[in-house]
């Protein structure tokens, strides 16, 4: 019988944690997903692409908390 491995993986694409490239933020207080996004891609409104990538941490982009720890993509 072959061990089948092809299931462990199911469910799309690899978590952004997994990404060598991803950093991650902790946020401070007084910061907003546009500030964060004019920090590290030098435009705010890219706050989105912050935001996609945090969606199991976060349910709202205007609702950041200070100690959140952020994925930046």
């Amino acid at each position: 019988m072959a061990d089948d491995k092809t299931s462990a993986g199911t469910g799309g694409s690899p978590p952004a944690g997994n990404n060598p490239y991803t950093q991650t933020y902790v946020v401070q207080s007084g910061d907003t997903l546009s500030k964060i996004a004019q920090r590290y891609y030098g435009d705010a409104s890219l706050y989105n692409k912050i935001f996609e990538a945090n969606r199991d941490v976060l349910k709202d982009p205007n609702k950041i908390q200070p100690g959140q720890k952020l994925r930046i993509p």
